[in-house]
């Protein structure tokens, strides 16, 4: 049951960046000059890069956000005291998805 949903997730990503691509690329040419086959390549593989920026960053701060908060709280069952710091970590780890955000938007300025 687990595969299946795990497949059907990727078939919707994968299907998700070539709809985009596809898109990026009538976007990028204008209907009345000849466009260069390079520079449309070229916004086709920033915008996929971008994606994958945002992807995989956020696809890992969600994952240690998930572990290092469960194990913040039950640190905070026995200490309550060590709230700051439990704070700290798990924004530390909700930074990484704030990271790829940025890269990804310098990205699609060079587009």
């Amino acid at each position: 049951m687990m595969k299946l949903a795990c497949r059907k997730i990727g078939v919707v990503l994968i299907s998700a960046i070539l709809l985009g691509s596809v898109a990026m690329a009538e976007e990028v040419s204008q209907p009345g000059a000849p466009s260069e086959p390079a520079s449309v390549y070229k916004a086709i593989g920033l915008g996929v890069a971008a994606a994958f920026a945002i992807a995989v960053s956020i696809l890992g701060a969600g994952y240690a956000v998930g572990r290092i908060g469960s194990a913040a709280m039950g640190a905070l069952v026995e200490k309550p005291e060590l709230l700051p710091r439990a704070i700290l970590f798990v924004a530390l780890a909700e930074g990484l998805a704030v990271l790829g955000f940025a890269i990804a938007m310098m990205l699609l300025q060079k587009i």
